[in-house]
């Protein structure tokens, strides 16, 4: 274990690569799994999985709850990489039965929680867990519809265009 303070060194997986656990496929599919719960029957996307997730861990910014993730310069680009991310942790989250890929009648692809996933949710007690819950709930009630998702996408990528989000929002 690493003394307090000092950065945790990278794991290594299977063929040599090292990884974090830190914004690894894991942790965002985790995530992603809270919001499918929460939206449980009712599946989502993946462009609302995507806006949602910025939406939990930067919920001050859109006047919702304290945001969990520090409001650090240029967080607008997450969006870029979380799609991928969240792709990979949705697969984790399906081998482990967790989830399951539905058809939309759009003939789209959506993601939806297995009946499993909601009692492995129920299960965890660590207060972060609480916390993301509880922004979950936040998100989906106030940015749950595909119209939602992409008018938050266009304002995060809007406000990364002007560099007009505020420093500190939610945080207080």
């Amino acid at each position: 274990m690493s003394p307090p303070g000092e950065r945790q060194s990278p794991y290594l997986v299977p063929g040599g690569r090292s990884v974090t656990p830190l914004n690894s496929p894991l942790e965002v599919g985790m995530r992603a799994l809270v919001l499918l719960a929460e939206s449980h029957p009712r599946p989502l996307d993946l462009a609302q999985l995507v806006a949602l997730d910025y939406l939990v861990l930067h919920s001050g910014e859109f006047d919702g709850p304290r945001s969990l993730h520090p409001d650090l310069p240029a967080r607008e680009g997450e969006l870029g990489r979380k799609r991928e991310l969240l792709e990979q942790g949705l697969l984790v989250l399906i081998r482990a039965g967790l989830a399951d890929i539905v058809s939309s009648n759009e003939g789209g692809l959506m993601y939806a929680a297995t009946e499993t996933g909601p009692t492995f949710i129920e299960v965890l007690e660590a207060p972060y867990v609480a916390s993301l819950r509880e922004r979950a709930e936040w998100a989906l009630h106030h940015y749950a519809s595909p119209a939602h998702a992409r008018s938050v996408t266009h304002q995060i990528i809007n406000r990364a265009a002007t560099g007009s989000a505020s420093e500190g929002a939610g945080h207080g």
